[in-house]
């Protein structure tokens, strides 16, 4: 198959053009990235356990995964255009499914830091390079499909943490951890099969849009800043849209328990909501933004999110709680999407760097924000640090514009 472009048979239906063997392929390798996270999140209590250790040294683990990931984001992002995405993709997996593995059977507090810093890079290089094959195949497509790739690290997520505490007590810490390595693996035996291979064009691309676009380059002719400051500023704005996501990923179950009252068996619910509105509507986001195009889903997105919070912000009961995040998760769900297709479309940047310096703005703030925002909630409570958090969302609404080059005609 020519893989600069796309074409169909006539009489084969809308659905079946739409699942090509490198979409599947694309599709697996979030799914595995997503299975790893949900199921490293099951593990993490097991941990503090077994180490005997404080929220404090916990915390500190969990910030060296963390910046194992954006630490190799940038890096990654330069080598895709190099030797493409395709290869790194499966590179990251393979080493990814050590990355539990290692965790579990690490003998003391330092090696369990060293394999922590270990499984975040892998994760980091993975999800820099599968993002970078999805815009590779999307630029390929009449349509979008790099929202529902999303959906399926949700869902790979989802599964991860459900069965997660199950297998861990039925097999224990490392046999659960070898078992996420094998099914990881496996995932990645497919993508070996069907991913799209993408060496070269990346860079051939990156060359006809600087040659295309005179503003990107000097007199010289070297590559000027700006496409740089274009790729910083979408990454800013993913920046915007994750603080106000990790802040309900880590602290919306406290605040129904604390704030609302709610029990430790129903807490859940504020996170459940969420997470599953989130994922649902990632697979209609496609959709959407080939109907109504990236700036309007963005703008829609945004206001819907800064809603849910507010909504979050003003409950008075579980149910009102979670009506506030599901509208959240609704809102939320498309905004990072449409933001890395728009890194992959910057002129003038190869597809990887332009995904490696939004990838790396943008999980800042999930790694960074975390703390500051449970040092505000203890001064000024949850609902005003949630109504706070809204403005930012109302801040990404004013730079939609932005992200309408994730609508860049397909060739």
């Amino acid at each position: 198959m020519d893989q600069s472009s796309y074409s169909f048979r006539a009489g084969e239906t809308a659905v079946v053009r739409r699942i090509t063997p490198e979409r599947v392929a694309v599709c697996a390798a979030f799914f595995a990235n997503g299975f790893f996270t949900g199921s490293w999140a099951t593990q993490i209590p097991m941990l503090a356990a077994r180490l005997n250790i404080d929220n404090t040294v916990l915390g500190t683990i969990i910030l060296l995964f963390g910046l194992g990931a954006i630490g190799t984001m940038p890096l990654v992002g330069g080598l895709i255009g190099r030797l493409g995405s395709r290869r790194i993709m499966i590179t990251g997996g393979v080493l990814l499914a050590l990355g539990l593995p290692s965790i579990a059977s690490a003998p003391g507090l330092w090696a369990v830091a060293v394999a922590a810093a270990y499984a975040g890079a892998t994760t980091g290089s993975m999800d820099v390079a599968m993002n970078a094959n999805a815009v590779a195949l999307e630029k390929r497509l009449p349509f979008a499909i790099m929202s529902s790739c999303h959906g399926f690290w949700s869902l790979g997520g989802l599964a991860g943490a459900s069965v997660g505490g199950v297998l861990i007590a039925t097999l224990g810490t490392l046999g659960h951890a070898l078992l996420v390595g094998g099914v990881i693996l496996l995932l990645i035996a497919l993508v070996v099969r069907r991913a799209l291979e993408d060496r070269g064009s990346s860079l051939t691309a990156a060359k006809e849009e600087s040659t295309a676009v005179p503003s990107d380059t000097d007199d010289r002719g070297s590559t000027s800043s700006r496409p740089i400051l274009i790729a910083t500023a979408v990454g800013l704005f993913a920046l915007l849209c994750m603080v106000p996501e990790g802040a309900v990923l880590d602290w919306g179950a406290i605040f129904v328990r604390r704030d609302l009252g709610v029990s430790v068996a129903l807490s859940g619910f504020a996170f459940a909501s969420f997470s599953l509105s989130m994922a649902a509507f990632r697979f209609a986001g496609d959709g959407l933004r080939d109907r109504f195009g990236a700036v309007r889903v963005t703008r829609f997105s945004t206001l819907a999110a800064a809603a849910g919070l507010v909504v979050a912000a003003c409950s008075v009961n579980l149910a009102m709680a979670c009506l506030g995040f599901a509208l959240m998760g609704v809102g939320v769900s498309n905004l990072v999407p449409i933001a890395f297709s728009a890194a992959g479309n910057v002129r003038g940047l190869r597809p990887g760097v332009g995904l490696g310096i939004v990838s790396t703005v943008g999980y800042s703030g999930i790694l960074l924000a975390p703390a500051p925002i449970g040092y505000l909630t203890e001064r000024i409570g949850f609902p005003t640090v949630f109504i706070a958090l809204s403005v930012l969302l109302v801040g990404g609404f004013f730079s939609a514009r932005l992200l309408g080059i994730a609508d860049r005609p397909q060739p």
